[in-house]
């Protein structure tokens, strides 16, 4: 390890420290960086706070472990105590939602997608953090906004997202004719067919995988001009852009590998890694683990974003994670000071890099992480804010579009007409009487 000294002034600075020192902070050192940073943070825990947190599930161990060091340093360094417990994605909202309904339990939730917009009137005002975030780290990208406020109020945080892109071995795309990953609608699907034929086949979550099947299908809405929503939040899902969008993806489903329409988030990196699957939309933890578990496969592996859309244009929902505070806890100034905590640059660099490219933030100065670029292959994940749409796609973040996406209405009809079970103007209306009944106020 190399060896440095802090001095309080470079520790309170937190975004002068180099890289390569925050890199190798020791538990030690980073304590001792808390500790200053508590001598002049805008927010003065409470006496005695015990704060619970609620967060997904770690799909990169090295990423879990970083944060679980700086939920240690801070409890040293302030007093207080920070429960951390885990949930798959899939449970995160539900057992957010019983902590909004009851109003205990839960101090905290860090969630998925548009999480505080279920209950925008439970969340705390965290504007003052978003501004001391913004203001030391380059200040927020736009996605990072349309994730975090409702009006001019922050009723977020959104600490980073995992990037759904395109995960593929190289070898298998240049056998079906692709050297180069197609970046129009019609390459894509040439690749997926071949790829099919070759026996090496390509497969996208149509089940209910709050990240990986609202991410990708989502995007092949946008792609072909479909929406659920229009500017003014009116429910438009019912349209010939729609059913163009439903057809390519039937294409898609036709040439993937059986039992796609049942997968969870984990069921893709299964099948990736057991050599069953050579191509598939999720974060980069499938490169993560295959560079420790299955280094030739990690070889062939690269990332790609989504083919732009009929206009040129590239829309993707990647799977945000935003940190809300309920406002029924008794411990705001703790649960403020935490999250500006985690962001700061003395100990958020050195955590991103852990992820390996599973967090891509929000905050603009991180792009220069020099994570991003060390691996080209991590390269693709660096650009996520500037291409992130909000699940609300042309319409704005609220209730309404935050349940939309909790429901999966948009899933629902890809997948409803994929596998047979509708036609494609009964998944349509089908989906257009869901979104309406949600959308009716």
């Amino acid at each position: 390890m190399t060896n440095f000294t802090l001095d309080r002034r470079s520790l309170l600075k937190g975004g002068a420290l180099t890289l390569a020192t925050a890199a190798t902070m020791s538990a030690e050192e980073l304590l001792g960086y808390a500790k200053a940073w508590a001598q002049t943070a805008p927010w003065k825990p409470e006496a005695g706070a015990k704060v619970n947190l609620l967060r997904w599930k770690r799909f990169v161990e090295a990423e879990d472990v970083a944060f679980m060091k700086i939920v240690d340093a801070f409890q040293k360094a302030f007093n207080v105590t920070v429960n951390v417990s885990n949930e798959s994605y899939d449970d995160i909202q539900p057992k957010a939602s019983v902590a909004a309904n009851t109003g205990q339990g839960l101090d905290m939730v860090w969630g998925l997608y548009s999480l505080p917009f279920l209950f925008p009137n439970k969340c705390t005002d965290m504007t003052d953090v978003a501004d001391y975030l913004g203001k030391k780290c380059g200040g927020w990208a736009d996605s990072g906004k349309a994730y975090g406020m409702l009006g001019n109020k922050w009723i977020g945080i959104p600490v980073a997202a995992t990037g759904g892109l395109v995960n593929y071995r190289m070898s298998a795309a240049e056998k079906a004719g692709h050297k180069e990953f197609p970046k129009d609608l019609a390459g894509f699907a040439d690749l997926i067919k071949g790829m099919k034929k070759n026996n090496t086949p390509a497969g996208m979550a149509l089940g209910h995988a709050s990240g990986d099947a609202n991410g990708w299908l989502h995007w092949a809405l946008w792609a072909h001009g479909g929406n659920l929503i229009d500017k003014d939040n009116k429910v438009v899902i019912n349209s010939p852009e729609t059913a163009k969008a439903l057809e390519y993806v039937k294409g898609l489903y036709d040439n993937f590998i059986p039992g796609t329409a049942s997968w969870n988030d984990s069921s893709n990196n299964k099948a990736f890694l057991a050599g069953q699957l050579y191509l598939t939309v999720n974060g980069i933890s499938i490169y993560v683990a295959s560079k420790k578990d299955a280094p030739q496969m990690s070889a062939d592996i690269n990332h790609a974003h989504l083919p732009a859309g009929v206009d040129g244009k590239t829309r993707e929902l990647h799977l945000g994670f935003p940190i809300l505070v309920y406002n029924f806890t008794k411990f705001p100034q703790t649960c403020k000071a935490f999250t500006a905590f985690l962001l700061e640059p003395a100990q958020f660099n050195p955590w991103v890099e852990a992820a390996q490219g599973y967090l891509s933030p929000f905050l603009n100065d991180y792009q220069k992480n020099p994570i991003w670029t060390a691996d080209p292959k991590n390269t693709p994940y660096r650009d996520v804010a500037k291409t992130a749409n909000t699940p609300a796609g042309l319409g704005k973040m609220g209730e309404n579009a935050a349940a939309a996406i909790a429901d999966f209405v948009v899933v629902d009809m890809f997948a409803n007409y994929c596998t047979g079970r509708e036609d494609v103007k009964t998944a349509m209306a089908s989906a257009e009487r869901s979104a309406k009944r949600i959308f009716r106020g």
